[in-house]
């Protein structure tokens, strides 16, 4: 038992020095780690941040009626051009019984009132006539034969303006919607037949159309309360319209909203930019947007990947080849970063190469 123990013993400790010789072994055969390498190069760098937004004209204006009926003819459609005085729609009035019976009366009170006039300046004629009253008085009855003439004739314009829109005495008719703006209809939300409400103090009325300038666009947005204190007006933008694949449009920044607002926990500031229009393309109004604002450009500037870069405490470092797979540490000074390539201002040559990471 005890030989058997012992040879036991023998067999286990050769067993581990052989391994251990096998081990060491593939260990020298291992091939040497090689390092790739970097160099640096000469690019644009832009540092920018994203607002989201849609594009919309700038003067969008709706054109309603003055007063309330029913769209009896419409005279334009949607994606029609329009020009300043444009006839857009015909509005046939359904007169208010209360105002209309209203005017009725005014006008045949006022036709008694000048048929009393009548008749008693034509007596006072014969009596003027005759001597028996002075032309003062006379004048007097002829002054208000005039007057009661006047109030027929208004109340017979006011009659027909409850009844048809317009008057005989009037040039403007009001129940005929015409455009006051030059641009294209943008959305006429009526039909013929549809009931509309006037425009007045206490009413905004029913919108006709919608009429705009399709050759002044802007980009409305929005940017986040970390990013609002990074821009200011006059800043330039890039725009990536949805719709237009392939294409950029370039912007103006012109207003930044002075109040912020809470959307669902975080804080959003409301932005404008105007949009220089390229020949040949459209931007339709409500078309989304992705604008990149631009907040620091650097161009033809010496680079690296940001990738490469070491740090140790409050230094920036890369590796410096210095022969073949042998490299030192060496400090550099950086500047502008777009999240990929960072400037490299001083510590490091174009002709050298660092170890890439």
């Amino acid at each position: 038992m005890k030989r058997f123990l012992i040879f036991s013993g023998v067999i286990i400790g050769l067993g581990l020095f052989v391994g251990t010789i096998y081990f060491l072994y593939l260990k020298s055969e291992e091939p040497p780690v090689v390092y790739e390498t970097d160099s640096p190069f000469k690019t644009d760098i832009v540092k920018k941040t994203i607002a989201t937004g849609s594009i919309v004209p700038r003067k969008e204006i709706d054109l309603k009626s003055q007063v309330s009926g029913v769209v009896e003819e419409l005279f334009i459609e949607e994606g029609a051009h329009v020009k300043i005085g444009d006839l857009v729609a015909k509005i046939k009035i359904i007169p208010n019984v209360v105002a209309l019976n209203s005017a009725e009366a005014q006008l045949n009170t006022a036709k008694i009132n000048f048929g009393n006039a009548e008749r008693e300046l034509a007596r006072q004629k014969e009596l003027f006539d005759k001597s028996v009253i002075s032309e003062m008085d006379y004048n007097q009855f002829v002054l208000d034969f005039d007057l009661r003439k006047q109030e027929v004739a208004a109340a017979e314009n006011n009659l027909d303006l409850i009844r048809e829109g317009s008057s005989k005495n009037s040039g403007n008719v009001s129940n005929l919607v015409r455009s006051t703006v030059n641009g294209m209809a943008l959305d006429i939300p009526v039909k013929e037949g549809t009931f509309i409400i006037e425009s007045n103090t206490f009413n905004e009325g029913t919108t006709i159309a919608t009429v705009a300038d399709m050759n002044e666009m802007i980009f409305e947005g929005q940017v986040d309360e970390s990013e609002v204190g990074r821009i200011s007006p006059g800043m330039d933008l890039i725009l990536s319209v949805g719709a237009i694949e392939g294409q950029t449009f370039d912007a103006k920044l012109e207003f930044i909203s002075p109040k912020g607002e809470d959307q669902e926990g975080a804080i959003k500031f409301d932005i404008k930019a105007a949009i220089s229009l390229k020949e040949g393309y459209f931007l339709r109004a409500g078309y989304s947007a992705t604008a990149d604002i631009v907040l620091e450009k650097r161009d033809n500037i010496l680079a690296i990947k940001e990738s490469n870069l070491l740090f140790e405490g409050d230094d920036v470092l890369v590796e410096v080849e210095t022969g073949e797979q042998q490299f030192e540490k060496r400090i550099v000074q950086t500047g502008l970063s777009d999240g990929i390539n960072i400037e490299i201002v001083n510590g490091l040559k174009e002709d050298e190469k660092i170890k890439k990471m």
